[in-house]
């Protein structure tokens, strides 16, 4: 692979996007169609149900939960025809007591977003201590450190909720500044939102243009 290919989304990354998108707007036909074409691209039933899981915590528990019986559906219906779609790797239970979940929770936060994370709390988290707690502890303690997914693969999927969704720029541009940090490039994220164009509507993806054109203009 030549380095010109290494920069552009992957089929599978593709399909992460695809099956993130659809997710967060509830369009389940169309999810059921990224699901399918996922699993013939080689996605592990793991990795997108590890996907599906993530989702609740950037699109909410209904969305993820419609999404994870769509995929149980489209399972059966691919086993009745015979098709036997690979498990894989399984994902690692974080264990430990709420106060080590906020370490490596935090240390995950470093490694997202290549700032120490050791300072007081500010802004919405000082404002708000439980949901800081429940960010570390939970989000990026619990949910990324189970593994099955990269870092890359995680930020991508969030970061196609988020430019799916009306109204989550300041979100948005923090997970870009993440998925940029642990090596997803612009022209990845401009693939992401031309995926999101297509499928969701052009006022969302011209948004998220917008959003990463701001944070280049402070880097």
């Amino acid at each position: 692979m030549n380095a010109q290919q290494s920069h552009r989304l992957t089929a599978n990354e593709k399909h992460v996007v695809l099956i993130a998108a659809f997710t967060a707007t509830g369009n389940l036909p169309q999810l059921k169609n990224a699901l399918n074409a996922g699993l013939d691209a080689g996605l592990t039933i793991n990795q997108i149900r590890e996907e599906l899981v993530q989702l609740y915590a950037y699109c909410g528990f209904p969305r993820s939960l419609n999404g994870i019986t769509t995929f149980m559906s489209l399972l059966e219906e691919r086993k009745s025809k015979g098709i036997q779609d690979a498990e894989g790797q399984a994902p690692t239970a974080v264990t430990g007591d709420n106060v080590s979940k906020y370490e490596a929770g935090r240390k995950t936060l470093e490694t997202l977003t290549g700032k120490p994370q050791n300072g007081p709390l500010t802004g919405a988290n000082a404002f708000a201590p439980g949901i800081d707690a429940f960010l570390k502890e939970h989000l990026f303690a619990d949910i990324f450190g189970r593994g099955v997914l990269t870092y890359q693969e995680r930020e991508l999927a969030t970061i196609t909720v988020l430019a799916s969704l009306p109204g989550l720029e300041a979100q948005l541009q923090a997970h870009l500044g993440m998925g940029m940090n642990v090596g997803l490039t612009e022209e990845q994220l401009e693939q992401t939102f031309a995926l999101v164009e297509s499928s969701i509507g052009k006022q969302q993806a011209e948004a998220a243009r917008a959003v990463l054109a701001k944070l280049k203009a402070t880097k």
